[in-house]
């Protein structure tokens, strides 16, 4: 483990346009929200958790189990704004942007991130992707699909499906795992650049790094994790919870 502040932040609001108040859905007994910081929570990398919020709904039941929290600006329009706000607010070496919709997310998982930073000099900003195992995966648009380049960097996310397999034997599909880790700097910046047109035509916050030539390292990971972006899928979480 570093010894180096690493912050996990997990950006949590009621008011998602697919599924309004998911971080309290209920999964086995607790929260979604919380379900998510008991996974940080076991992270040998991480030295702090937070969720980051702006529903006095969610601080109160955070605060019933002792999760800490901070309040947010209610017109952030990505969770990556709310952890650049939380940039500005606590100091920190790395700070790990951790959904909180996916509440099957392994501590392992989000290990890779943090080593993935702190291994690389180059780069300012880490993301997981995984090799794609479901075809409904491949076609479903709630899923952002990845294509990286050499040594993992990030070349384009869509919710289409991409790469196109002109040449099938050529093609191979990753999805997006939703662990992001960032160095001050390049939350920073990402909290002063405008939305670019890509960004805005597909509304996966990453593009805006891509777009403004800042590199982004995918790391590719195997997780069981997905995100919660239906009253199915919270079914589907639900079966596959285990402890």
């Amino acid at each position: 483990m570093s010894d180096s502040r690493i912050l996990g932040v997990i950006p949590a609001r009621m008011k998602s346009s697919r599924f309004p108040g998911k971080p309290l859905a209920d999964i086995k007994g607790r929260p979604m929200v919380a379900r998510v910081y008991d996974a940080a929570r076991r992270s040998a990398e991480l030295t702090e958790v937070v969720v980051a919020t702006d529903s006095s709904e969610i601080v109160e039941a955070c605060g019933d189990l002792d999760i800490p929290t901070i309040m947010t600006d209610g017109n952030h329009r990505t969770g990556t704004d709310r952890v650049a706000e939380v940039a500005n607010k606590i100091e920190a070496e790395i700070y790990v942007n951790i959904q909180g919709d996916e509440p099957l997310i392994e501590p392992e998982v989000i290990d890779v991130a943090v080593n993935g930073l702190m291994s690389d000099d180059h780069y300012q900003v880490v993301n997981l992707c995984m090799a794609i195992d479901r075809l409904t995966d491949l076609v479903d648009i709630t899923v952002p699909k990845v294509v990286k380049g050499p040594g993992g960097r990030a070349v384009f996310l869509s919710r289409a499906v991409i790469p196109y397999p002109k040449n099938p034997d050529a093609a191979d599909y990753f999805r997006q795992v939703c662990v992001y880790a960032f160095r001050p700097e390049a939350l920073h910046r990402f909290a002063e650049l405008e939305p670019g047109p890509v960004e805005a035509s597909e509304d996966i916050e990453l593009l805006r790094f891509i777009e403004h030539g800042i590199p982004v390292r995918m790391i590719e990971v195997v997780t069981r994790s997905f995100g919660v972006d239906t009253p199915a899928d919270l079914e589907r979480a639900c079966r596959m919870w285990t402890s």
